[in-house]
């Protein structure tokens, strides 16, 4: 549930539609106020109200409104622009980074918002040809004309945003700060209190298969521990975050079986189905990022090997850390120290082969983003706690010296590639 709304707060369209909602309850609540007080002295406070008139209160929020529409649809293009960019260059992975960004959403929501409410507030004023007599929200105009002054600082505040938004050390911080979170949700530093080692036995059983395709999302770990300790029996989760699912395939298997409906709908409420990857629990998707970010950098239309050099560098942030962890006991045991649920985990030499593969395959004729590669692999070799992880790193270095060798590459460039992967083995094979 925590995860859902995270994702629906996350969401482009929330925080300019909460702004939007904020500012017709402002003017609300400001209309009424300036009902209340009508012609009633407030003194030095008074003193503060720009009065002006109902024509002259209609010329501003008019221009206020006009104004404000014309820069959030300015706005809204130039996001637009980036967002195509920000795809043909780095990825149309990463596009959901500028879509996520609060600054663009607070920008975009507030000229929305402020328009909204100098609508609000100018369809309240009367003249002296209305029943009832003539009404100008004095207060409320002059808030209006503060938040034009707010919105004055807050396109400057977009521009250089947005300027900073599409800078590779940007963008790559982001994803690396994704990649980091996800490395300390699913692989901490000390395993959880309920984990132990565990298999599934080799019994009778069934499985909950999936009602919708879609890619996994998330998967709600204690609500499947809970339904397992409830029932007495044991899950075994089938699929991890970032697999593709299609209705009719299995999530989990039970025993000593699910004839039960209520298991098999609690395991498709805890298992979230959707239409896209996402890095919240997905360290395999974080991690595909910044590959495809250095991939792409080094396609000959890009040509840029130091955008690649950046991320392999900032892989080395998730990475180091995860491989110094111990790894993940799968097992979750309930209140009387039973396993009741067994999820899964990527392993770590898997990560290994999507970037080292993707590095022996594109990296070989860019010497500086091989060196950063080459370096990454040291890092994670030296400071790997198992030793499936160190052999990981050991075949990879090999795999890529020798399709260096059988390159048709400089010589001098081949000669010193090699030597800097003759020195990582060396490292590796001393820690």
């Amino acid at each position: 549930m925590r995860n859902k709304l995270s994702r629906l707060t996350d969401a482009f369209w929330f925080l300019p539609m909460s702004l939007g909602i904020g500012a017709l309850i402002l003017a609300q609540i400001l209309i009424t106020a300036d009902r209340a007080i009508g012609d009633a002295d407030l003194g030095i406070w008074g003193s503060l109200l720009y009065r002006v008139g109902a024509s002259g209160s209609r010329d501003i929020l008019g221009a206020i409104g006009g104004s404000m529409l014309a820069v959030a649809s300015t706005s809204f293009s130039i996001t637009v622009s980036v967002l195509a960019t920000a795809s043909s260059t780095y990825g149309p992975r990463l596009v959901r980074n500028f879509m996520n960004d609060r600054g663009n959403q607070f920008v975009l929501g507030i000229f929305g918002a402020t328009f909204l409410y100098s609508l609000m507030v100018l369809r309240s004023i009367q003249d002296q040809s209305i029943t009832g007599g003539q009404f100008v929200p004095d207060i409320a105009v002059n808030v209006a004309v503060i938040l034009a002054v707010v919105d004055v600082a807050v396109l400057v505040y977009f521009i250089n945003h947005i300027a900073g938004s599409i800078q590779v050390s940007t963008l790559s911080a982001r994803v690396r700060s994704e990649l980091v979170d996800v490395v300390d949700s699913l692989y901490p530093q000390q395993r959880p209190d309920n984990s132990r080692p565990a298999t599934f036995p080799a019994a009778e059983h069934e499985r909950v298969l999936a009602e919708t395709s879609g890619f996994v999302i998330d998967i709600d770990e204690h609500a499947l521990l809970a339904v397992a300790e409830r029932h007495s029996c044991l899950i075994e989760v089938l699929v991890r975050p970032g697999d593709h699912v299609v209705a009719g395939e299995p999530l989990v298997r039970v025993t000593p079986g699910a004839e039960d409906d209520e298991i098999r709908a609690a395991v498709c409420r805890a298992i979230d189905l959707g239409n896209t990857r996402t890095p919240m629990h997905d360290v395999q998707f974080a991690v595909q990022q910044l590959v495809e970010m250095a991939v792409r950098a080094l396609s000959p239309s890009t040509n840029d090997p130091y955008t690649a050099h950046n991320a392999f560098s900032e892989l080395a942030t998730g990475m180091v850390p995860m491989v110094r962890r111990p790894t993940p006991w799968l097992g979750r045991t309930d209140g009387d120290d039973t396993v009741r649920l067994i999820v899964t985990r990527v392993p770590v030499t898997e990560l290994i082969d999507d970037i080292f593969d993707a590095v022996r395959i594109y990296a070989l004729a860019a010497p500086v983003a091989m060196t950063a590669a080459i370096l990454l692999a040291r890092r994670i070799g030296v400071a790997a706690v198992e030793p499936d992880v160190r052999e990981a790193v050991l075949r990879h270095l090999a795999l890529i010296e020798a399709a260096e060798r059988a390159s048709a590459g400089d010589p001098v460039t081949v000669d010193f590639c090699c030597g800097e992967i003759a020195a990582a083995r060396g490292a590796i094979t001393d820690a």
